[in-house]
């Protein structure tokens, strides 16, 4: 072991066992929070956080390594994310490529990683009786990881398609752009992601071994003294630590600094320019952006959270409420953006209307305008309270979250130089006040000092109507001008608005905290129905599991006009956008105040819900409803809300093609599904008159079911479902409207394909679902069947189809699940042609798969069924997905509170051999019953052509693939709907048992 560092930072004391150093301070933690934590330093200067919960289902690890792709080379950008892709292909210790995953897919587990700009960090979750093995096995990456040369080569197409994922997407186009306008001196400048040609074609040119740079890179950089580890398990704290010394001690540590960059991005020569950007959707953007100081250093204040306050409200006063006013704007969004170590941005992205892109200059004066305001107003008391208390509240009533991505936060905020005492609080609280720092925040958002990035697809305030130049890594055409002099010189000679002023006083931040506490051994599990009539049903649930003084309020508004027609769907949709347009004031404070509302249309109505503490949320229940049945409806706003709407269909057409792929499926498989071109043909028509007129009528009838969980009494829930039905007086609907949509049944040995062409021209990728149906969706043995089938296949599936055959980046295998219908499905995109891929499924199914189980010993299938039960025994985190386990029984129709136990049950009686059975009948695409449909999207570019990689000496050559054809027997699907006439449909959803059961009226 690396011997123990001479001097420990403040707090730490060597341990008499001579192999760590202990933090002997306490460390601040959340009231609500009932794990046991230990901070430690191994000899090899390694901090590590152990945390102890006893009652926890997934065991989860953490490590997060203080360098990313800022540190990479020149000549081999995307070095740092194509060594994270790496270091899970095997190691000394484990030197089978899927041995990590295939451990952790056997014991209900997970992994993930990701590469940022400064540093790159690796987690997983497992079941928590094998939290030992899944740590040994994490370890070796930081040790001794493989680096197989051929591995190497297949991994680098995995890299260079999850960069071709990204290319149509506007959000890492521009992010791209971004940096490839800062400083070419500074690292900010690169790519990040990586490609073929950054990574295997311009080295190869060059001469350089990228095997060797990537071994440089690892012996380099990682270093234990900049790591950072997170370890979450059952286990008592001296046994995690016992664990993380056995396992993390090898670890080198090299002594280094983490990778630091103190010169800024953007120089004068990057300053005071105006990019104009064209867009993959059709959007329009204007992104106002600055240098701003690093904010970790000043953690103990948070100065710009004040300055994101005042800039980013939306209540009266506001910038965006004043552009709104002005027709010029539809949302706004501000705050700082982390860069690198010694650099950050502050950013506000403005969502414009037509006349506010017309107009964009005018909208950079006024948010000009309000920093000055800011700044001659000065730091007001009030504000700095409110912003200290909410940060106090949400920390003090913070609540559990899934395992992996609680260690994987943890580990990167210790990375941020937080006192170790504050480690879990120092995200949150804010101690003291401090208003000199966020002055010279607001100092830093200077007149001279900012560029901008206006984003849209017309050139008609495009300088010379025209875009100039093209980004070279993903075809982002731009022009950048200076900023206008004209423009400067109004900045310079500002004069205030007086629509502009600091936000009121917040009437909605929470003062009652108490729970009424009855700590109970045998919790409900399942909420009560307090009220049962032909118009309303109320289901209650006091909340006796995580005592927190919240509520959770949804309310199904279930109207058989919302969706009797693609007109009436869009009527229903611009009618709630209004409304929520007209709430946008008065609800802002409450959304800061930690409650928040929302209503969203669905193919049965419409979903209003209220979550959030407790202490307010009747206040805002009361709004929302009364501005339900009086809105008025603002032609200007209405007419925004209808170009907003269009934009959204029409990008549509812009979406990944597996997204196209699974929309498809839901339309084919669905009883009805309004596509976007019949909705954009209604919206176009439609008139403010014809809204005001249809949303009475929408309202007039409805059958209400609401469910009310958390810190209420049944008596206060009750209340809630009154100031719904007082509020809208509707009247009842007849039974027979309240049956829920069906879904349409494959016939036996069904083996169709639906094809149409990616909307997207440019777009390189194809996408594809493969669907397999099973028969009697609604037993249990069916569904437990399906599930098993599901556990099994998944890493054997993503092992041979992504990793080894890399057909894309995206590979996934799972369960589809509708209303009376169930089955397994694939779902893939690459740069393949669609039949490529289907065939590759097929095979997959046919070979692999079919030998995989016909060798399975029973105690490896006891394995994968034990993991999947586990995992479907998780206990609920938190509140809300305790209330999301209910909500989703309410609102199947099925009303199945049991559904969790009843399936576990069936899957314990389900054998290996009945397995066998079921892939032989159902599964396998020769077999008799099999139900098979696929949606393949194809690109309109030229289908790219495998070439892997040739075998290394020693290794078998790879799989001799045959021509692709579909099966003998496809049928071409050419008719959308007469396909689905031709189907049977389910039976409609339907309560498993007598709802009074759940009674207590």
């Amino acid at each position: 072991m690396t011997a123990a560092p001479q001097v420990l930072p403040d707090g730490y004391v060597p341990n008499e066992k001579g192999t760590h150093a202990d933090f002997i301070k306490p460390i601040e933690q959340s009231l609500n929070d009932d794990r046991h934590y230990r901070l430690i330093r191994l000899n090899n200067d390694l901090e590590v956080m152990l945390i102890q919960d006893p009652n926890v289902d997934k065991s989860a690890a953490a490590l997060d390594v203080h360098v990313g792709h800022l540190s990479d080379p020149k000549n081999l950008q995307g070095l740092a994310h194509f060594l994270e892709h790496l270091l899970f292909m095997g190691t000394a210790k484990y030197p089978r490529e899927n041995e990590y995953s295939e451990f952790l897919a056997q014991h209900s587990g997970m992994s993930n990683a990701f590469t940022g700009l400064d540093n790159t960090n690796y987690y997983f979750e497992v079941g928590h009786t094998h939290l030992q093995g899944a740590l040994d096995r994490f370890s070796q990456f930081f040790i001794s990881p493989a680096f197989s040369e051929n591995c190497k080569d297949r991994e680098l197409r995995a890299v260079d398609s999850e960069h071709k994922k990204n290319l149509q997407s506007d959000s890492w186009r521009l992010f791209q752009l971004e940096k490839n306008l800062s400083s070419p001196d500074h690292p900010y400048h690169q790519f990040g992601t990586g490609n073929l040609e950054t990574l295997e074609e311009a080295p190869g040119r060059e001469g350089i071994d990228v095997r060797d740079e990537l071994i440089k890179f690892h012996s380099k950089y990682y270093s234990a003294n900049i790591m950072k580890l997170v370890i979450l398990g059952r286990e008592p704290l001296d046994q995690l630590t016992q664990w993380a010394i056995e396992m993390f001690s090898d670890i080198k540590n090299l002594g280094i600094q983490p990778p630091a960059n103190t010169n800024p991005p953007w120089t004068a020569k990057e300053l005071l320019k105006t990019t104009y950007v064209k867009p993959v959707k059709d959007v329009r953007s204007l992104e106002i952006k600055f240098p701003f100081p690093d904010q970790y250093p000043y953690y103990t204040i948070h100065p710009a959270r004040y300055i994101t306050h005042a800039i980013g409200h939306e209540g009266s006063g506001s910038i965006l409420s004043l552009l709104k006013k002005k027709g010029w704007a539809n949302n706004l969004a501000a705050g700082t953006s982390h860069g690198g170590i010694g650099f950050e941005f502050y950013k506000i992205t403005v969502d414009l209307t037509k006349e506010g892109l017309a107009r964009y200059e005018d909208v950079t004066y006024i948010i000009f305008q309000y920093i000055e305001m800011l700044r001659r107003e000065g730091v007001r008391p009030y504000i700095w309270d409110e912003i200290t208390s909410l940060a106090a509240t949400s920390f003090r009533f913070k609540e559990k979250s899934p395992a992996s991505g609680y260690v994987s936060r943890l580990a990167g905020v210790m990375q941020r130089g937080y006192a170790p005492e504050w480690v879990l609080s120092g995200s949150y609280l804010i101690r003291g006040s401090d208003p000199k720092a966020v002055m010279e925040g607001l100092d830093a958002l200077k007149i001279d000092a900012w560029k901008s990035h206006l984003v849209t697809q017309d050139t008609s305030v495009v300088p010379g109507g025209a875009f100039t130049e093209t980004e070279k890594w993903y075809g982002t055409e731009y022009r950048v001008e200076d900023v206008s002099s004209a423009l400067l010189e109004r900045l310079r000679n500002l004069e205030l608005d007086s629509a502009l002023y600091l936000p009121e006083p917040n009437a909605f931040i929470p003062e009652n905290f108490e729970t009424d506490k009855v700590p109970t051994e045998t919790p409900l599990t399942t909420p009560v129905l307090i009220k049962h009539t032909p118009l309303t049903r109320i289901w209650h649930k006091k909340d006796d599991v995580f005592w927190v003084p919240k509520i959770n309020m949804y309310f199904q508004l279930k109207s058989p006009l919302s969706y009797s027609s693609p007109a009436n769907n869009v009527k229903t949709q611009l009618y709630v956008s209004l409304l929520k347009d007209a709430l946008t004031e008065y609800s802002y404070d409450a959304d800061l105040a930690g409650l928040s509302y929302s209503l969203d249309t669905t193919v049965e109505g419409m979903i209003l819900s209220v979550e959030g503490y407790n202490d307010k949320a009747h206040v805002l229940l009361e709004k929302v409803v009364e501005k339900m049945k009086t809105l008025e409806i603002d032609p200007e706003r209405f007419h925004l809300i209808q170009d907003q709407m269009d934009r959204m269909y029409k990008n549509f057409k812009l979406e990944a093609p597996h997204q196209h792929a699974m929309y498809y499926m839901s339309y084919l498989t669905q009883e009805k599904l309004w596509t976007q071109e019949e909705k954009l043909a209604e919206l176009k028509d439609l008139t403010p008159a014809d809204i005001q007129a249809f949303y009475p009528a929408l309202l007039a009838r409805l059958h209400i079911e609401g469910l009310v969980h958390g810190n209420m009494t049944a008596s206060d829930a009750l209340k809630t479902g009154s100031i719904i039905e007082e509020g809208l007086a509707p009247k009842s609907l007849v039974p027979s409207e309240l049956l829920s949509q069906r879904s349409h049944l494959l016939p036996d040995n069904c083996k169709a394909v639906y094809k149409r062409d990616v909307p997207d021209p440019d777009n390189v990728n194809s996408g594809l679902e493969y669907y397999l149906q099973i028969e009697n969706a609604a037993s249990k043995e069916s569904r437990a069947r399906i599930q098993i089938m599901a556990q099994i296949i998944n890493e054997p599936c993503f092992n041979q189809l992504r990793t080894k055959e890399q057909l894309g980046y995206l590979v996934f295998s799972g369960v589809r699940k509708q209303t009376g219908a169930t089955g397994l499905r694939f779902i893939l995109q690459s740069e393949r042609d669609p039949i490529h891929l289907e065939s590759r499924v097929e095979s997959f199914l046919e070979t692999r798969m079919k030998s995989y189980l016909d060798e399975m010993k029973p105690e490896e299938y006891d394995k994968q069924v034990n993991s999947l039960i586990q995992r479907k025994l998780e206990k609920d985190k938190n509140l809300r997905t305790e209330t999301y386990r209910y909500w989703a029984q309410i609102v199947s129709g099925y009303y199945d509170f049991e559904e969790l136990h009843d399936e576990v049950e069936e899957m314990r009686r389900v054998t290996l051999d009945m397995t066998r059975d079921f892939f032989q009948t159902s599964i396998l695409p020769s077999a008799r019953k099999a139900k098979k449909l696929s949606v393949h999207i194809q690109s309109q570019k030229v289908p790219a052509v495998a070439t892997p990689p040739p075998p290394k000496e020693g290794e078998a050559p790879a799989e001799k693939q045959e021509p692709s054809v579909l099966r003998d027997g496809t049928t071409i699907v050419e008719d959308l709907v007469g396909f689905k006439a031709g189907l049977e449909l389910s039976r409609a959803p339907y309560p498993v048992a007598d709802l009074l059961r759940y009674s207590k009226l």
